[in-house]
């Protein structure tokens, strides 16, 4: 399925139809921490309001009890590169932890009901991540 978003996002400057129909979408770049592998994975993002520097991705894995691989990898890097639209460039990752994290995943959730339900699905088991990217 991964295959098939990626290369709908590439061939229409960034969007996607089916269920991210209208969503903001993000190819995150990431290298295995353990394979050394490259990956590729499309996740839905949330632009800061203040800095266009910054977007904040979720590690939702859509609610399943555990984090994604791709959230590891991102942490131990501290860096990768992303496409939006018809840009790629480099960030910097850094998670976000607290109120903080609280209040960005609320907002997320209050345009994005699935992301409401992904949370309810994980209480009690984990808190999902979100993750800052930061143009470099």
């Amino acid at each position: 399925m991964n295959t098939q978003i990626i290369e709908e996002f590439r061939a229409n400057e960034g969007r996607v139809g089916g269920p991210f129909d209208g969503a903001p979408m993000v190819l995150v770049h990431h290298v295995g921490r353990k394979s050394g592998k490259q990956s590729v994975a499309p996740v839905m993002y949330l632009p800061d309001d203040d800095d266009p520097a910054v977007v904040y991705i979720f590690a939702s894995k859509g609610g399943a009890p555990t984090n994604p691989a791709y959230y590891y990898n991102l942490v131990d890097a501290g860096r990768a590169t992303v496409e939006i639209g018809t840009e790629t460039f480099d960030v910097s990752v850094t998670e976000v932890t607290g109120a903080e994290r609280d209040r960005i995943y609320a907002e997320q959730a209050g345009r994005f009901p699935g992301f409401a339900e992904y949370e309810e699905k994980t209480k009690g088991v984990r808190t999902i991540p979100v993750l800052k990217l930061t143009r470099a």
